[in-house]
């Protein structure tokens, strides 16, 4: 991994309510508003930071975007600001899905209602693509190279998309010999850099 910037969040106040605007804008999917939020607009993060982070984030059990704010959290205010993140993605985002689930509920079977949600569902697919064109420039940095990375990711869109394979089964072949290999590459670099 990269060395992590020393820029973060300055309180735990700072990282509690920069979580919470995350979840309350992450409605149809966090990973562009997360994006945007922490490499661009907060500059925590690096773009290749954030591909590792959230590369790490996906392959954890439960939800990335919690995933990822226990391990921002953690980095830089230890258990506390793991908790503090947490609380900042769950507490007032829960009080804001169950006051719209309540109204959704008495609406529903509305066809406007049902239209605009239908409608949604393009934009959410273009705001991931955009967000996911946007991080391929970090693979650049990457241990396996560029061109191997983009294999990689087309190999994945295939396997996920043509031969519709299970993620567990991409993550532990695909990804154990990117880990794989990358570590290779990372200990040749290191030899070298000592020569």
């Amino acid at each position: 991994m990269t060395p992590h910037l020393q820029r973060g969040p300055v309180s735990r106040w700072d990282l509690f309510w920069s979580f919470t605007k995350l979840a309350l804008q992450g409605f149809g999917g966090v990973l562009t508003v997360v994006q945007r939020e922490l490499v661009e607009k907060k500059q925590w993060l690096t773009n290749e930071e954030f591909v590792e982070d959230w590369a790490i984030a996906q392959v954890l059990p439960g939800p990335n975007v919690i995933n990822l704010g226990l391990m921002i959290g953690e980095r830089h205010f230890g258990f506390s600001g793991a908790m503090t993140a947490a609380a900042g993605l769950m507490l007032i985002p829960s009080f804001v899905v169950l006051s719209l689930a309540l109204i959704y509920g008495s609406v529903s079977d509305n066809p406007i209602t049902q239209s605009a949600l239908r409608g949604m569902n393009a934009v959410v697919a273009g705001l991931i693509m955009a967000t996911g064109l946007k991080l391929i420039p970090a693979l650049k940095k990457n241990p396996l190279g560029y061109t191997l990375c983009l294999g990689i990711v087309v190999l994945t869109l295939i396997l996920v998309n043509v031969f519709k394979l299970p993620t567990i089964w991409i993550l532990l072949f695909i990804g154990g010999a990117s880990t794989y290999w990358a570590n290779q590459q990372i200990k040749r670099a290191r030899r070298e850099a000592l020569l």
